[in-house]
């Protein structure tokens, strides 16, 4: 079977690897004309490490990614810590798999590194689609087409993919904003910061912080506050001081990591609702394409190669004359998971952001009596197999 994957993001790179694996011919097709990532942080929880580990990757994750043995929630203002929860050596003992922090740019490096020369094509930006009885042909900004029996949007948020099968739509502004920042690690190292996932919560805002980058070279951190700004770009240009006003009578730790940086970046958080369905015809959408969710379970990777994993088993077996079964396979098993991570997400943008009060205070007690696995809510998610799920069925 011929498919073709738009977009080589974390998501579209892990199909062509799970696809490939699964004896498919693919080709993936990237509107950029080179493959980097912004100079972010990313967690990796064991639900996804596990399927990368069975694609060849371990090895190089263990030497590129950072293991948090623990993720720590405190308090805005007087730091108090509210919850610990073990991570590295927990999640490999309950779990089975890893649990990582990277640097997005290796990550990114590391999965196109497993590409087969050949199978990826920069400066090829979809501007459209045909679906034909028999296959699908993409037409690309260059004047070159391509066809094959099945096609994968994988070309986030802002899917050319998604609107060609299913008109225009507009994802949700959550009204929410959020700063990052990369600092060298000697740069803070004074601080004493231990090898954890630090979140921070107050009203209306909460920081993130956690090491990335082999050799935990860089700190990664995210402040998000309430806000306006609309620009949903993971490069546009912050500015450190808008950040610090932001977060002014919070902890001075949280102050010194933002301001320790020389330069920021902002980008306006969107979701959208789950949608009715991700296919039509001989063409279906994965990651962010089909599923956008905002940042507060560190899930929208995670899940788009969840994705990668099952659309692999759904399509091995399939007839290239009708891959409807298949794809409905595929969304019927992964659409109420991923929308459950979507919709939790929403939720933790509430419960993170609660003002000082009798709310507050009830979250911060129940906090306090979920020390005994990792977060959050561990089995459902980090626990889940997909794969071997899929051949139980």
């Amino acid at each position: 079977m011929r498919t073709i994957v738009i977009g080589a993001g974390i998501g579209g790179l892990a199909a062509a690897l799970t696809l490939r694996r699964s004896g498919l011919d693919v080709q993936v097709f990237e509107q950029a004309t080179e493959l980097r990532e912004v100079g972010a942080g990313i967690q990796l929880s064991p639900n996804a490490s596990r399927i990368l580990n069975r694609l060849g990757l371990e090895e190089p994750m263990r030497r590129m990614g950072v293991r948090p043995h623990s993720a720590v929630v405190r308090r805005w203002d007087d730091g108090r810590e509210l919850t610990r929860q073990p991570l590295a050596d927990a999640c490999e003992r309950n779990f089975g798999a890893p649990y990582y922090n990277f640097h997005r740019a290796d990550l990114l490096d590391l999965l196109s590194a497993a590409v087969p020369k050949g199978m990826l094509h920069l400066d090829h930006r979809c501007v459209g689609l045909t679906q034909h009885r028999d296959r699908v042909e993409v037409q690309f900004h260059n004047g070159a087409t391509a066809d094959a029996d099945v096609v994968i949007g994988a070309d986030g948020i802002h899917s050319t993919v998604r609107k060609s099968i299913m008109g225009p739509e507009s994802p949700r502004f959550s009204g929410h904003v959020a700063y990052r920042g990369l600092v060298p690690a000697d740069r803070i190292a004074h601080l004493g910061m231990e090898l954890a996932v630090a979140a921070w919560w107050g009203p209306g805002h909460h920081f993130v912080h956690y090491y990335v980058g082999a050799g935990a070279r860089y700190h990664n951190w995210v402040a998000v506050t309430p806000g306006e700004w609309r620009v949903e770009s993971w490069t546009a240009r912050g500015e450190v001081a808008d950040a610090l006003k932001e977060f002014e009578g919070w902890h001075p730790r949280v102050r010194e990591i933002i301001g320790a940086v020389e330069t920021t970046n902002r980008w306006a958080l969107y979701d959208r609702d789950p949608l009715p369905r991700w296919t039509v015809g001989r063409v279906t959408l994965m990651g962010d394409a089909a599923h956008p969710m905002l940042p507060y379970m560190a899930q929208g990777a995670v899940q788009s190669i969840e994705d990668a994993a099952v659309l692999a088993k759904c399509l091995e077996r399939a007839d290239a004359h009708d891959v409807d079964a298949a794809l409905s396979r595929y969304e019927q098993t992964r659409k109420p998971r991923a929308s459950r991570c979507q919709e939790g997400s929403r939720r933790n943008g509430i419960m993170n952001h609660l003002a000082d009060g009798e709310e507050q205070r009830k979250r911060d007690a129940h906090l306090a009596s979920s020390t005994t696995a990792p977060l959050p809510q561990n089995a459902w998610l980090y626990g889940h197999d997909v794969e071997a799920e899929f051949e139980q069925k």
